[in-house]
């Protein structure tokens, strides 16, 4: 009975092994890119807003800790009801992980909290 067989050649070893350290080099060459970004820039900032307040959410701001006054209205023209959530990507390229909240509701009611950790937090619920 005959087998199929393959012996790698001197040669061969030499090519892959040189293939080998050339992915290497690259992949390390390109993670050096990332190096200079802060481990805080890298974070993921989106969390999602959950409102059980029993009033609609007419208005929702989140600045960094940095800021003097608040940030656009990140709703918009949209709202969000009681007992419905919403998830925001809350990075505004600064880097901060540090943020303010602000809500307003239909009832004229605001409700603000300070030193949200976003790059930590993943849910936030008014009640």
């Amino acid at each position: 009975m005959r087998r199929a067989m393959w012996r790698a050649s001197s040669k061969d070893l030499t090519m892959k092994t040189n293939a080998l350290r050339l992915a290497s080099a690259i992949a390390l060459g390109l993670s050096a890119f990332a190096l200079p970004m802060t481990e805080a820039s890298a974070l993921d900032r989106r969390v999602e807003i959950v409102n059980r307040t029993g009033y609609t959410m007419v208005e929702f701001y989140a600045s960094n800790q940095d800021r003097t006054t608040w940030e656009e209205d990140i709703l918009g023209a949209s709202v969000l009801p009681s007992g419905r959530s919403v998830v925001i990507d809350i990075d505004d390229a600064s880097g901060y992980c540090m943020f303010d909240f602000k809500a307003v509701f239909d009832d004229g009611d605001e409700v603000e909290e300070f030193g949200v950790n976003v790059c930590e937090v993943a849910t936030f619920t008014f009640e």
